[in-house]
């Protein structure tokens, strides 16, 4: 999932190596962008013309486990090679106790930061909780006009909001999957937001863009911190020099659960290939420790075997040249201790994020009460 131009070469590379020690198996790699993967693999599944190994990730491919759309990895990967990943990643890729599909390659995001917005605002280090980050917000506008941070409340795209209310400790769905939000903390976790929304300390493109327009805030210098891949500095240094000059790299911004996110990547297998068993062994090939650290240091992201992990970790500590983007991967890593993917792969997840993102909304535009919102999100997602 488009990781063509830059990485064809390792792909290439990647390949041939599997090739060469598969005499008689061929491999073709097509790429597909981020925006066009859902429709195409929704489609392909639907007309079985499915590829044998599919990158996605464990949000989107739980839609189609829910339907049976992949190979049961349970019976198929021996107990010794599952626990060569980390276990909280592996749950990730797992529905109704079975496993769909084999972890990648993960991000873990951090806080950049602007120093200068920071110092003028008379703030001396970023928050560490979403409670002391609204405690400075006010703070960051009176002393600079500009914004603390930006985050979406579009529907359909980050679930950055949604991972903040497990992070400040509520319970989105219960055993039987109906809504558990409607409780103190999750209305805390409603005013949270609206809070800063109705003060004007969040931009009021929150409701109109995606996570993409944080980014571009960020290198315009408009908002103070970005929370986001350690990836995303290069993009930062390429983009707005000056901006990431000026930038420095701390812990994710958490809650009281002191619970920090990952975004998983992974690979699946449709469950009608004709090729299972060379499959999986591609599958596996590439998510192994060796291909797995190779990857992680080409893209700037973390590997998903605690053996690559550990080995990252040391490479990072021996290197004496510390750059942002190095500090940035170094504080990601080190996070996966406690890192886990926040709002686990449940069917109709799409469905929970509207109820509540549309819900948030109203709120925010004082066209509901947040017990009013709360309730309407609970009631939208039990009634599907």
């Amino acid at each position: 999932m488009q990781l063509q131009p830059k990485f064809t070469n390792y792909f290439n590379e990647l390949i041939a190596t599997f090739e060469s020690q598969n005499p008689g198996v061929k491999v073709r790699w097509v790429d597909v962008p981020w925006s066009a993967m859902e429709s195409k693999i929704l489609t392909a599944v639907s007309a079985k013309t499915a590829p044998d190994v599919v990158n996605l990730n464990p949000d989107f491919a739980s839609q189609l486990a829910s339907r049976n759309a992949w190979l049961d990895l349970d019976a198929k990967v021996p107990q010794t090679v599952r626990q060569e990943y980390l276990p909280n990643i592996w749950n990730a890729s797992t529905l109704n106790g079975k496993s769909f599909g084999l972890p990648w390659y993960l991000s873990s995001s951090v806080t950049i930061y602007n120093k200068d917005l920071l110092k003028q605002a008379g703030i001396s280090k970023p928050p560490a909780t979403y409670a002391e980050l609204g405690q400075i917000a006010q703070q960051i506008k009176d002393k600079t006009g500009k914004y603390a941070f930006f985050i979406t409340l579009v529907p359909e795209d980050s679930a950055q909001v949604l991972e903040s209310f497990v992070q400040m400790g509520v319970q989105l769905v219960d055993a039987q999957g109906k809504a558990a939000f409607n409780t103190p903390a999750g209305k805390a976790a409603f005013q949270y937001w609206v809070d800063l929304y109705k003060k004007g300390l969040l931009p009021r493109e929150v409701l109109t863009q995606g996570h993409q327009h944080a980014i571009e805030l960020y290198q315009a210098g408009e908002t103070a911190m970005l929370g986001s891949g350690a990836e995303f500095i290069e993009t930062i240094a390429k983009n707005a020099p000056g901006i990431a000059k000026a930038s420095a790299v701390a812990p994710q911004i958490t809650g009281e659960t002191g619970k920090k996110n990952v975004a998983v990547m992974n690979l699946v297998i449709p469950r009608n290939t004709d090729k299972p068993d060379e499959a999986l062994k591609f599958a596996l090939f590439v998510t192994n420790t060796q291909n797995q650290l190779a990857f992680a240091k080409t893209a700037n992201v973390l590997p998903s075997t605690a053996k690559a992990v550990e080995e990252y970790k040391r490479a990072l500590a021996s290197d004496k040249n510390v750059s942002s983007v190095e500090q940035g991967r170094s504080i990601s890593a080190s996070q996966l201790s406690q890192a886990e993917v926040l709002v686990p792969a449940m069917k109709n997840l799409n469905v929970l994020q509207k109820a509540i993102y549309e819900n948030i909304q109203a709120a925010m535009l004082g066209e509901k009460t947040v017990d009013k919102a709360v309730a309407d999100a609970a009631q939208a997602w039990d009634q599907k």
